[in-house]
């Protein structure tokens, strides 16, 4: 399939410019960031004036999350048909109108559809942004891909205190509106700047090392056939589960506790400890994509994903133990946001090993679904904490975060092992070298 996107990179200018794309893919990113991430900061203020519960607000985050990682596939197929440019033109559009929607929206379901719009237009950007990386960085596409999802982790980390003080100062319907303008506006501009490098286009050699992947080319059909897909997938939806709880429930959460407003000083800074919370938290979820990364190309995929996993579950559980302190809350959630935004990362790395380059961006897009499933759980944290309080969900989160990380050890190293020395017959070799 060619790509018919009108502006291409010609081979001279090819090298430098990758690095150009890199950045707009990144600022992109950003711009998405905050209908993920910033949302927790509009789910109280939404209830005081509605007076719809929780639970029922956070279908809206599910939704989000569900329209944003289920069309991934389809908006990557976008991309390598049309290019990244009209795609991310859409993407754009769409993240804009969705927040202009929030803000005028009166009942449940103008609320859902709003979030359904948001979903599909943060979706298609994602997709873009994730995709034009690794074809421009064939031979770093575990740095390019982590230091784009890097943009989505971390890109809010620069609004959450002017969008926090504009919903006390002006209402969140107000910045709900004036955001959703600006987000937008910066999308679809740099959106007019993005093209694909053209077909054959190559790039510095990598090491051995770092080209190292499956001996065969799978499908998206193939790999479904496979058990290792299927592992994979329960232990990108039990830690995105957990990771989704904590992004969707941190300000009832610091409020239920009664220390959003406590001022803490750390580092030379003093915030209220919710927003002090969030601002590191998005550096850190941020900082970890390409950090780990870059060390399970050192040390392994599973072996990276079993230090991080478990790091995880045991922060969340001290979280629920010593959380109610602000200094406390504001250091603990870094620690479980930092080795939670790693998976966005380590699993496409990890299925790009495994099933090959060729059909990579359809394979990590069908495995990155998995985030959408994980949304589905998001509710129920509303209800289990109104029957068993914070507490319980805090134990369900670590619970499924330590069982990813034994999974990763004692199941899926071991069956990866074996697919590389003994790849499905069904499945056809790689091509030979410039064949």
């Amino acid at each position: 399939m060619t790509d018919s996107n009108p502006i291409q990179a010609t081979p001279s200018s090819a090298p430098s410019r990758r690095w150009v794309q890199l950045i707009l893919g990144i600022v992109c990113m950003s711009m998405i960031a905050n209908l993920q991430y910033g949302w927790t900061l509009f789910v109280n203020p939404i209830q005081d004036k509605y007076h719809w519960s929780k639970a029922a607000i956070q279908v809206a985050f599910t939704i989000f999350v569900v329209t944003e990682t289920w069309l991934v596939p389809i908006e990557g197929y976008l991309v390598d048909r049309f290019g990244p440019r009209p795609v991310t033109l859409a993407g754009g559009l769409l993240v804009g109108l969705s927040w202009v929607l929030n803000a005028h929206a009166d009942s449940l379901t103008m609320l859902y559809v709003s979030a359904a719009i948001g979903g599909t237009g943060a979706g298609a950007v994602y997709g873009t942004c994730v995709g034009n990386a690794l074809k421009w960085f064939p031979d770093r596409r575990g740095l390019a891909a982590g230091l784009t999802a890097m943009g989505f982790g971390a890109g809010s980390a620069m609004t959450v205190i002017p969008i926090a003080t504009m919903i006390k100062s002006q209402g969140y319907e107000a910045t709900f509106f004036r955001f959703g303008i600006v987000q937008g506006l910066v999308v679809f501009v740099l959106a007019l700047f993005l093209m694909s490098p053209r077909p054959g286009f190559a790039a510095p050699t990598a090491t051995q090392k770092a080209r190292w992947a499956s001996r065969r080319d799978y499908t998206p059909a193939q790999m479904l056939t496979t058990p290792v897909f299927w592992i994979m997938y329960l232990m990108f939806v039990m830690m995105a589960a957990g990771g989704l709880m904590a992004t969707a429930q941190l300000a009832p959460i610091a409020k239920d506790f009664r220390i959003a407003d406590v001022p803490v000083s750390l580092i030379g800074i003093t915030l209220p400890a919710l927003t002090f919370a969030l601002s590191i938290d998005r550096v850190l979820n941020g900082v970890t994509r390409p950090f780990f990364g870059w060390v399970s190309d050192k040390i392994g995929r599973e072996n990276t994903m079993f230090l991080a996993f478990f790091a995880e579950g045991v922060g969340i559980l001290a979280l629920s133990r010593f959380g109610q302190s602000p200094v406390a809350f504001v250091i603990l959630t870094g620690i479980v946001f930092f080795a939670w935004g790693e998976i966005y990362s380590l699993f496409p790395a990890t299925c790009g090993d495994t099933y090959g380059s060729r059909y990579a961006a359809a394979n990590a897009g069908l495995l990155y679904t998995a985030k959408g499933t994980a949304a589905l759980l998001v509710p129920l944290t509303s209800v289990l904490a109104a029957s068993g309080g914070w507490s319980a969900v805090f134990i369900a989160a670590s619970v499924m975060n330590l069982f990813a990380a034994f999974l990763a050890l004692a199941v899926l190293k071991p069956m990866r092992r074996r697919m590389q020395v003994e790849p499905s017959p069904l499945v056809a070799p790689l091509a030979p070298a410039g064949a």
